[in-house]
């Protein structure tokens, strides 16, 4: 089929591109950036260009012509090829350019910025992603915002209004939880023995943790960077990065349970056409539940150290006389931390909430770029109680809107909701429930490719969810969760 043959050479344009961002990320010299943002520019300007020509549309045509005699699955391929033709069209290939090119020098920007502590170093890269981000929202049309359409481009069906509605409902029993968490852990907390935890030592066990999981080291690898990521440069190329502290070892190891989770998933996704719908994920809200899962559900559980702490001590000596209950407390330590990567379960969907409450604001033109700093570290101290120090561990700490990834913080909730709903389902059978007790994940991951992986972008995150779990998405499985997670309390 003439689309599938567009699709894989759009495909090969975007892993190109992807394979110079992971570099700008990891390896490439600062010197280098401004001619990276035209390398970007262009390669997304192609990409576009292609997915949008005549061809395009042609082949798109040729493909629905014969739609009666497809199969259900074909069906769906087609239908959802159509909605991101669709959409594609809408936007002119100059503007493509022009945000790749703006991001790319942005993200340059956000590390200075962050390392010396100057947001308005930053500023203007901003000002300039969210006027871009605007005129998009208003190409692409929304049904009562702008931020519907942003939010939309990264939770597909997903709305403003809806999501609004959601957190506001989640709003005071998580700060209830968080609260009582927080106490329990200020009460019993017992600190990690002092470092150093050599980075090599750290690289060893991250490594063998993420090929227990299921992670295909001869399709990855990890790396370091500021700020940890999965990206994914081809059918077998995926690459997870983290970040390393020497004085705890467990913020290296749960980024890389968190971007294994993520690198699972495209692992899984098929990829017999590649470029087509059926060769990405749905949405970031169940890219996301497939993180927390493995990062949260399985790294932070009982059985799971219960198998690793040993190995773990070997690897860091000073750990041999610290018990695996001392241990738990440390990885379960609920606080009002400043960062959002570094926070815990109990409070981490306060983190999103508040990125929500501002970036709706912004887009709502009710908060002036110039005015974010204060307006995050006024509206931080109203949800943790506490104000952040300075804009590196405030409203820089983050990577995304120099990437002008506007609307995707919400799906971290959205994927914290849908993992524990993922893993209720899981181990509602003895079995499942019986594995996992034994910390025996040779179940889990073919449960998730068959439920999830395999159907790539050609249904719904609803539907997803309610076929895998028999049940339409719901908050209460999340919250259940976090309840039996410091049942103590």
């Amino acid at each position: 089929m003439k689309l599938q043959q567009l699709a894989r050479e759009h495909n090969l344009l975007s892993t190109s591109s992807a394979i110079l961002g992971w570099d700008q990320e990891t390896y490439m010299p600062e010197k280098a950036a401004a001619f990276r943002a035209d390398q970007l520019a262009l390669l997304s300007a192609r990409a576009h260009e292609l997915a949008t020509s005549p061809a395009w549309a042609a082949a798109l045509e040729e493909a629905e012509k014969i739609t009666n005699s497809t199969a259900p699955t074909e069906l769906a391929e087609i239908t959802e090829a159509r909605r991101l033709f669709d959409l594609a069209t809408k936007l002119p290939t100059e503007l493509v350019a022009e945000e790749a090119h703006t991001s790319a020098l942005a993200k340059h920007a956000w590390q200075r910025a962050r390392q010396e502590n100057d947001f308005f170093y930053f500023a203007p890269h901003l000002e300039a992603l969210v006027a871009i981000a605007k005129r998009k929202a208003e190409l692409l049309g929304y049904r009562d915002e702008p931020y519907d359409a942003l939010l939309s481009s990264c939770e597909r069906g997903a709305t403003t209004a809806a999501i609004g509605t959601l957190f506001d409902s989640l709003a005071q029993p998580i700060a209830q939880i968080a609260k009582i968490a927080v106490t329990h852990s200020t009460q019993n907390y017992v600190p990690l023995p002092a470092g150093p935890y050599p980075i090599a030592a750290q690289e060893t066990l991250n490594a063998e943790i993420a090929a227990s999981i299921g992670f295909d080291f001869h399709a990855g690898r990890i790396d370091a960077t500021a700020h940890p990521f999965c990206t994914t440069l081809g059918p077998s190329d995926v690459r997870l990065t983290t970040r390393y502290l020497e004085d705890d070892f467990t913020s290296s190891l749960f980024s890389v349970l968190h971007e294994a989770g993520h690198g699972l998933y495209e692992l899984g996704l098929p990829s017999h056409s590649p470029g087509m719908p059926s060769s990405f994920a749905v949405s970031l809200g169940i890219h996301e539940s497939q993180s927390r899962l493995w990062e949260n559900h399985i790294g932070r559980s009982l059985p799971f150290w219960e198998k690793w702490y040993p190995r773990t001590q070997e690897l860091f000596p000073q750990l041999r006389h610290h018990s695996l209950a001392d241990f738990l407390t440390h990885i379960r330590r609920a606080q009002y931390d400043f960062i959002r990567v570094e926070s815990d379960e109990a409070t981490y969907d306060l983190h999103i909430l508040l990125r929500f409450h501002l970036e709706r604001r912004i887009f709502r033109n009710e908060l002036a770029i110039a005015d974010l700093p204060t307006a995050w570290n006024d509206t931080f101290e109203q949800f943790f109680g506490i104000r952040p120090p300075n804009d590196a561990q405030g409203c820089l700490q983050d990577i995304h809107w120099s990437l002008g990834s506007f609307g995707y913080f919400p799906t971290y909730t959205l994927g914290n909701l849908n993992a524990s709903q993922l893993m209720h389902a899981f181990t509602v059978l003895p079995e499942h429930e019986r594995a996992v007790a034994q910390a025996d994940y040779t179940t889990l991951l073919p449960w998730l490719r068959n439920n999830i992986h395999q159907h790539g972008s050609l249904l719904t995150p609803a539907t997803l969810i309610h076929q895998a779990t028999g049940q339409a998405p719901s908050s209460n499985y999340h919250l259940d969760y976090l309840k039996k997670r410091y049942n103590p309390l």
